[in-house]
């Protein structure tokens, strides 16, 4: 059973997420800044890494001043972008959700749009928007491509194709307003990020449950040895 790596604010945040993997046969361990010393603790024994949802990314760490972020955590910031860093060093697979899809983006050279209309509804409950997948896409094949899904949406901040890592591509969008709502990395074929939040099992189409299996499968693989190079 591969251990995987949730990065979280604390613990109380990630038991969603912790559950969504256990039910698919994974271990889970919780990383928060709190009780972060090390990569080599952290991630001692670990095989996948799941970055989470939270507040946002702090825009210094794409070079621009504050305007419009809100919740930012330099602690978290600091800690995730050193796990993910390794992450890639090591070809570890990765799952990035909402605000960890957008820490990869920026991690990966680029920007986030710090605010968004329309995206999140007051106290942060979950609007319901659609999200249209691309075909041949990894993200398509894991969830299924060519469709449109109605998902829940809870950010305030994005991307469209022009804030996007050069070396990212977008395989799924917002039909209306373009804002990117998956990435991938052709390079990297365990690593993927989205941007509605799976873990909330009873807002979002089932096969969306198949991206925890997905990095469950390879984590596995990593854990055996058995990694593309």
């Amino acid at each position: 059973m591969a251990l995987i790596g949730v990065t979280a604010s604390n613990g109380s945040t990630a038991k969603n997420y912790v559950a969504s993997l256990e039910s698919r046969g994974a271990q889970a361990r919780v990383l928060t800044p709190e009780r972060f010393t090390s990569i080599e603790e952290a991630m001692d024994g670990v095989s996948g890494l799941l970055l989470t949802g939270g507040g946002d990314v702090d825009p210094a760490l794409y070079g621009e001043a504050l305007d419009g972020s809100m919740g930012i955590e330099p602690e978290r910031d600091e800690m995730e972008m050193a796990l993910f860093r390794y992450a890639i060093e090591e070809d570890m697979p990765t799952l990035g959700i909402c605000r960890g899809m957008q820490l990869i983006n920026v991690a990966m050279g680029g920007r986030l749009i710090q605010d968004l209309p329309g995206h999140t509804l007051p106290e942060f409950q979950s609007a319901v928007h659609q999200v249209y997948v691309s075909p041949g896409s990894r993200f398509g094949a894991i969830i299924g491509a060519g469709a449109i899904y109605r998902t829940n949406s809870r950010h305030h901040q994005g991307l469209k194709e022009a804030q996007r890592a050069p070396s990212l591509m977008a395989s799924a969008y917002h039909p209306e307003d373009g804002i990117v709502e998956a990435l991938e990395s052709p390079e990297h074929p365990w690593l993927v990020g989205v941007q509605c939040h799976p873990e909330r099992e009873n807002e979002v189409p089932k096969s969306f449950g198949k991206l925890f299996e997905w990095l469950a499968g390879w984590a596995e693989r990593y854990e055996a040895g058995d990694m593309p190079r």
